[in-house]
């Protein structure tokens, strides 16, 4: 095995681990934490794929600026109490049954999937090119881009939302 098969192999465990890490941990402080990991390990695979742009870009949105906001909500919501909500039965049960769906899908996809002409892709050197990527991104893609750009404004526009308080809660904090 080379050395990009080698490191490709560590990473993906890694990743796998910290996902996994990251659903597990009762404290969402470590939850985050784990999160952040899975991030850069996620920007390492970006690297064996010559997409040092995108794992730059990763690294300082999602490992930087999205973890901080996650940080924010945390301590805002004073997630650090303890929830018994999520042992019951209905909800292990629903939550295992879309894990095995999505890994059976993931199993599916990657069963069909052509590693020939991935391989090829790659050979070629110059998959992950911000010049390439930026004529895709507003070519093809310009709809889902601009979609996900509304989701992101959507998710702060809750994020302010949940935050803010009641004018009943307004009044008893001035008591």
């Amino acid at each position: 095995m080379s050395t990009p098969e080698i490191l490709f192999f560590i990473m993906a465990g890694l990743t796998v681990l910290s996902g996994l890490l990251t659903v597990a941990s009762k404290n969402p402080i470590h939850s985050i934490l784990y999160l952040i990991i899975t991030f850069f390990s996620i920007s390492g695979h970006y690297v064996l794929m010559n997409a040092q742009f995108l794992a730059v870009i990763n690294i300082i949105v999602y490992a930087g600026a999205i973890m901080v906001l996650f940080l924010f909500v945390v301590m805002i919501m004073n997630l650090n109490k303890e929830d018994r909500n999520f042992s019951k039965p209905f909800v292990i049960t629903a939550a295992s049954i879309v894990s095995a769906v999505f890994l059976l899908l993931t199993v599916r996809i990657m069963m069909q999937s052509d590693i020939g002409q991935n391989q090829l892709l790659l050979a070629e050197g110059e998959i992950g090119l911000t010049e390439n990527l930026g004529s895709v991104l507003y070519s093809d893609y310009v709809i889902p881009f601009e979609l996900a750009s509304i989701l992101f404004m959507s998710a702060m526009i809750g994020a302010v939302m949940l935050s803010r308080k009641t004018k009943k809660e307004k009044r008893e904090s001035a008591r």
